[in-house]
């Protein structure tokens, strides 16, 4: 399973990569925001993901998306069993 979230500040782009997702015929399970929500915390979204990929880490994935990239990081890469990076294209 793929698990993404975001907060606030990326929420345009999680909508948009769940639709281009489900094109190329992957599942995916939205963990937050369920709506643009200008006051949000990213640590809940990541920490959502991160504990959802850590359930079965040989089978399960997460994308996080926040403003910088780096808060949910820090948040995913606190729960045991996860390897949270940040990657700006797909060359990295």
């Amino acid at each position: 399973m793929l698990y993404i979230g975001s907060d606030h500040r990326g929420y345009n782009l999680k909508e948009t990569l769940k639709v281009y997702l489900k094109e190329l015929g992957l599942v995916c399970e939205d963990l937050g925001a369920k709506e643009l929500i200008p006051n949000d915390d990213y640590p809940d979204y990541a920490l959502a993901v991160a504990q959802k990929v850590a359930e079965n880490p040989d089978e399960n994935r997460g994308i996080l998306i926040c403003g910088s990239g780096v808060g949910v990081d820090i948040v995913a890469n606190k729960i045991k069993g996860i390897r949270s990076a940040l990657c700006f294209d797909v060359k990295q």
